[in-house]
């Protein structure tokens, strides 16, 4: 059967609105109908629709959810460790030679401490930043080492670390927003301020050194170790070794969740901030660094990219002290590290890995620790070269 439209015009404009209707031929009216199967198309498309719309939706909450609970994670608080069960050279093996002034200012609203050493040296105020999970005491063969070679040092734990206060890290940024709050208090610190001012940071602190060139600090030269570019570059290549390539899914979470609580400092980069300034930069990693990859989130890896003739790069590639935290060893310092695990194994294993407390004790009070942290030096007079050359630029 066939049908004809009714002549109609649109609605409002002159006459009837046009319907949906139709004539038969045999002159009866009738009204158009879908199919039953193109009816059913619409109403599969439509289901698929939504069902892909809550599931999106879904993904989205999931993982920025996720990723707040696996970021928040990675950056705990980091108290001290007990003195008496570890290696590390203590603040009581060195007091007498070299005393120290405590200090304290607020970063963000959590209060930062941290000790003045070498008060009575003027050559220059050396700020010492930290690595991640420890603290400003982790650095004391390198203070005393600064000390000796006629600079003040400022030592602090930066947020959540040590005697500082906070309930975590926070994050990786954290370090920059730490060291652009010490550098503003040293500022108005005349006994501080009129010193030529340095800044060495280490792994989280190597990042923060460089990056905090983004503020208009009176820095005259910098140096940098273990450190990496941006705070993303490291989120994500740890996040690749412990999720593989489904890290790179979560990447606009960890990226908006840094920047939530970072705001713009989450972005910066240390080779832009170095372009800027101008300000000498040392830079030092080791090619076998099992944290920071040599050719991959470290600042090192970026020096293609970095046109500022007063940056000199170092790299550490001697096996035993080309990794993140042993770069500053001696080659006896290794020696002595190797018996020392060895006979710590030993002990381990007589007692299934439950050790009695005054068992390690007495273990770690034969440590020669001043042996054990050593600094290379081949290394450290790579370091006060620099550092006379940046004093004189």
């Amino acid at each position: 059967m066939r049908y004809s439209r009714i002549g109609c015009k649109l609605d409002g404009i002159g006459g009837p609105p046009c319907k949906s209707m139709y004539f038969h031929h045999n002159g009866s009216r009738g009204v158009a109908t879908m199919s039953t199967g193109t009816w059913k198309s619409n109403r599969l498309v439509k289901y698929v629709g939504t069902g892909l719309g809550i599931a999106t939706i879904l993904f989205i909450a999931i993982s920025f959810i996720a990723t707040k609970i696996v970021y928040d994670k990675q950056f705990p608080r980091y108290d001290r460790p007990d003195e008496n069960t570890t290696a590390h050279l203590r603040y009581s093996d060195i007091a007498t030679d070299y005393p120290r002034i405590p200090v304290s200012f607020e970063s963000e609203g959590n209060v930062l401490r941290g000790h003045i050493y070498g008060s009575d040296n003027t050559r220059g105020l050396l700020v010492i930043a930290h690595g991640l999970g420890g603290g400003a005491d982790s650095y004391l063969p390198q203070i005393k080492h600064f000390v000796d070679s006629g600079l003040r040092v400022f030592a602090y734990d930066s947020t959540g670390s040590y005697d500082s206060g906070g309930k975590t890290t926070k994050g990786f940024p954290q370090a920059v927003v730490d060291l652009h709050a010490a550098l503003t208090f040293i500022a108005g610190q005349p006994n501080l301020s009129e010193l030529p001012l340095l800044l060495f940071g280490h792994s989280w602190g190597g990042y923060a050194v460089v990056n905090v060139l983004n503020y208009p600090h009176d820095v005259k030269g910098v140096v940098s170790v273990s450190g990496v570019n941006t705070a993303i570059d490291m989120i994500m290549e740890q996040g690749e070794a412990l999720m593989g390539g489904f890290i790179h899914t979560q990447f606009p979470f960890l990226w908006l969740y840094q920047r939530l609580l970072f705001g713009n400092i989450a972005s910066f980069d240390a080779v832009s901030a170095i372009h800027a300034t101008g300000v000498p930069v040392l830079v030092i990693h080791g090619t076998a660094d099992e944290m920071v990859a040599y050719e991959g989130s470290a600042l090192i890896a970026h020096r293609d990219e970095i046109s500022n003739p007063l940056v000199r790069y170092v790299t550490v590639d001697t096996a035993g002290r080309n990794g993140h935290n042993n770069l500053f060893r001696t080659d006896e310092a290794i020696t002595y590290i190797d018996e020392v695990n060895a006979l710590y194994r030993t002990i381990y294993d007589n007692y299934d890995g439950q050790i009695p407390y005054g068992i390690k004790k007495d273990f770690y009070d034969n440590v020669d620790r001043m042996l054990l942290q050593e600094l290379e030096p081949s290394l450290m007079r790579t370091i006060d070269g620099f550092i006379d050359d940046a004093l004189r630029h």
